[in-house]
C-alpha cells in the first residue's frame, strides 16, 4: 500500500518508516468515514491506549523511584489522559491527516479534542502492531518530551483540585457558568466563568467548553493560592 504524499509526510514527522503502512491508514481513518473496505481506528485506540499507559507507568516509575502509589496515579492520569494526547496530536499536526466523513469535516472534526486523542492512540497502537512495543514506547517518550519530568506532583485536574480546596474549607463546590459562545458552530469558542460560593471568580477562553471549564478553575486556583 502507498500512503499520500500528506501521510508520507506525517509519517517522517513521527520518526517512523511503517514496514505495513496500512495500519497508519487505518490508525488515522475515523468510524465517520469507515466501510467494509476501509475500518475504522477504533480497535487501534483501544490497543494503543494501554500501550500509552505502560510506557507511561514505567517511565513515571523511572523517573521518582520513591514515589508512593499516591503521588503516582495523578501523575499518570495527567499524562494519559486526552488532552494530553491531544495536545501532543497537536504537535505533530495528526489533525491535518485525520480521514474523516463529510460531516465531520464540516464540524471541524480535525480540531475536535476528542478526535484527536483518539487518532493518538491510534497511531501509537500502529507504531506497536508494525514496529513492536520497544519502538512504541520510545516513540512515545520522544513525543511526549519532558511532560514525563515536569508533570507536576499533584497532577489532579483543575476542577478536581479547586473542589476539594473548596470542601477543605467548608464550602459548596464552585460553580461554572457560560458566559459567551462565539465563532461559527463548526469552531466555537467559550468563555466559562468559575466562581466560589466566597465571591472568589476567575474567567477563561477556550475552543471546548471542557477546556473553558478548567482553564477557569486553574485560573482560580492560582489567584485564591496567590501563586
Amino acid at each position: 500500500m502507498k500512503l499520500s504524499a500528506e501521510v508520507a509526510a506525517f509519517s517522517r514527522r513521527l520518526g517512523h518508516e511503517f514496514a505495513r503502512p496500512e495500519l497508519l491508514s487505518r490508525a488515522l481513518t475515523h468510524s465517520s468515514l469507515s466501510s467494509p473496505t476501509r475500518p475504522d481506528n477504533q480497535r487501534l485506540e483501544f490497543l494503543g491506549d494501554r500501550v500509552l499507559g505502560l510506557v507511561m507507568a514505567e517511565a513515571l516509575l523511572q523517573a521518582d523511584p520513591k514515589a508512593s502509589e499516591g503521588q503516582l496515579a495523578p501523575r499518570f492520569n495527567a499524562l494519559v489522559r486526552r488532552e494530553t494526547c491531544a495536545a501532543v496530536a497537536r504537535e505533530i499536526g495528526l489533525g491535518d491527516v485525520l480521514k474523516l466523513g463529510r460531516s465531520e469535516m464540516l464540524s471541524g472534526g480535525r480540531r475536535k479534542e476528542a478526535l484527536l486523542a483518539d487518532g493518538m492512540e491510534a497511531v501509537i497502537a500502529a507504531v506497536y502492531r508494525d514496529a513492536g512495543f520497544e519502538v512504541a514506547r520510545d516513540l512515545v517518550l520522544r513525543l511526549w518530551g519532558d511532560r514525563i519530568e515536569t508533570v507536576k506532583t499533584d497532577a489532579r485536574d483543575a476542577k478536581t483540585a479547586l473542589q476539594e480546596w473548596a470542601q477543605a474549607r467548608g464550602l459548596p463546590p464552585p460553580t461554572y457558568t457560560e458566559i459567551s459562545r462565539d465563532g461559527p458552530d463548526h469552531a466555537p469558542v467559550f468563555t466559562i466563568s468559575a466562581r466560589l460560593e466566597s465571591g472568589e471568580e476567575a474567567r477563561a477562553t477556550a475552543g471546548a467548553k471542557r477546556q473553558a471549564e478548567q482553564a477557569a478553575a486553574s485560573a482560580l486556583l492560582k489567584r485564591i493560592k496567590g501563586d
